[in-house]
C-alpha cells in the first residue's frame, strides 16, 4: 500500500525534522521514518474501519426505526437492505482487519457524533435513495454503492482531515493519498473470499521498502556532495538564502537521481517539484525545478548520471 509517492513526502518530513534537530543520529531517524510509514498503514486501516462504524450506526437507527413501528404500527416497516449490504458485512468480518482494530489503542467509538453526522449525509444523497428503491439485489450493487460513499462522502471530508490530524500528527497529508488505497481495496473484494478477502500489504514488495531505506540513507551521507552541486549552480547569496525545505527537498532530488538508475529523470525531477509546491513557497516549484534540471543537465554532460533504458 505504501507507495513511492508516500516514502518520497516521509523522506522529506523526516529529513527536514532530523536538521531541525541538530542532526545528530541517522539511525534513529530512520527508524522514525519507517514508524511513520507505518502509520499511515495504520490510517488504511483506520479508514476501513471508519465504514464498519457508520453500519454500526446504520444498525442502531434502523433498531430504533423497528421498535417505534412495533408499538405504533404506523407505515412501513424499516427496509434492512442497507444494513444487510454484503460487502460491508464483509469487510466487518474480514480477518485482518480485525486483528487491526484488536490491537490498536484507537476507535471510532468516541467519535459517535461524527460518525453519525455522516450516516445522516449517506442517507440524504441520491445514489442511496436509488439503492434502496432498487429491485436488483446483487453484491457487485452493494460493492458499488459504498465506493460511491467512499468517494463522495469521506473523500475530501474536511471536517474529517481535521479530526484526522488531531488523532495523529504522522497523518498529516496522508489521507489524500491513501484514500485511493481505500477505493482500490473496495474495488478488489470478492463475495467469494469471505472473511479471507486480503487487504493491501504494508509495501508492495522488497524492493519499495529498499528504496526508502536506500534515498533516506544517501540523503543525509551525501549530504555535503549534493549541497555542493547546488550551491556550485547557484551564487554564494542565492545559496545562503535558499529556503531550508527547498534544499531539503533538492538533496533528496539528488539523491534519488544519482542513486536510482530504473526511476527516469524526468519521473524523479516532476515527483519534487510537486512535493515543493506541497511543503514550500508558492515559487518553490519553478525555483526547485529550474536549479534541478541545470544541476541535471551539467551532470549528464559529465556522464555523472547513469540511467537505465
Amino acid at each position: 500500500m505504501i507507495n513511492r509517492e508516500i516514502i518520497r513526502l516521509k523522506v522529506v518530513q523526516i529529513t527536514y525534522a532530523y536538521y531541525q534537530n541538530g542532526g545528530k543520529n541517522i539511525d534513529t531517524a530512520e527508524k522514525e521514518l519507517f514508524f511513520s510509514l507505518s502509520k499511515a498503514y495504520d490510517l488504511y486501516h483506520y479508514l476501513l474501519a471508519l465504514m464498519v462504524e457508520i453500519n454500526r450506526i446504520a444498525v442502531r437507527a434502523v433498531e430504533t426505526a423497528q421498535n417505534r413501528y412495533n408499538r405504533i404500527k404506523v407505515g412501513e416497516p424499516p427496509s434492512t437492505k442497507f444494513i444487510d449490504n454484503r460487502f460491508i458485512l464483509q469487510l466487518e468480518v474480514n480477518k485482518q482487519l480485525l486483528d487491526f482494530r484488536e490491537n490498536q489503542k484507537k476507535s471510532w467509538v468516541n467519535e459517535e457524533d461524527f460518525v453519525r453526522s455522516l450516516y445522516k449525509k449517506i442517507i440524504e444523497t441520491e445514489y442511496y435513495k436509488e439503492y434502496m428503491e432498487s429491485g436488483e439485489s446483487s453484491y457487485k450493487e452493494d460493492r458499488e454503492l459504498w465506493r460511491k460513499i467512499y468517494k463522495n462522502i469521506i473523500c475530501n471530508n474536511e471536517e474529517l482531515d481535521s479530526l484526522l490530524e488531531d488523532m495523529s500528527l504522522y497523518w498529516n497529508d496522508d489521507k489524500e493519498i491513501v484514500d485511493t488505497f481505500v477505493l482500490k481495496t473496495i474495488k478488489r473484494f470478492d463475495e467469494a473470499n469471505g472473511a479471507d478477502q486480503e487487504l493491501l500489504p504494508e509495501f508492495k514488495d522488497e524492493e519499495d521498502r529498499e528504496f526508502a531505506h536506500r534515498l533516506f540513507r544517501n540523503t543525509l551521507l551525501n549530504a555535503d556532495y549534493y549541497r555542493k552541486l547546488i550551491s556550485d549552480n547557484t551564487k554564494n547569496w542565492e545559496f545562503n538564502r535558499i529556503a531550508l525545505m527547498d534544499l531539503v527537498i533538492m538533496q533528496i532530488a539528488l539523491a534519488e537521481i544519482l542513486t536510482f538508475p530504473n526511476i527516469p529523470l524526468s519521473v524523479s525531477l516532476n515527483e519534487y517539484v510537486e512535493v515543493a509546491k506541497l511543503y514550500s513557497t508558492p515559487r518553490s516549484g519553478v525555483y526547485v525545478n529550474g536549479l534541478l534540471d541545470a544541476i541535471s543537465k551539467r551532470l549528464m554532460s559529465e556522464n555523472k548520471i547513469s540511467k537505465n533504458q
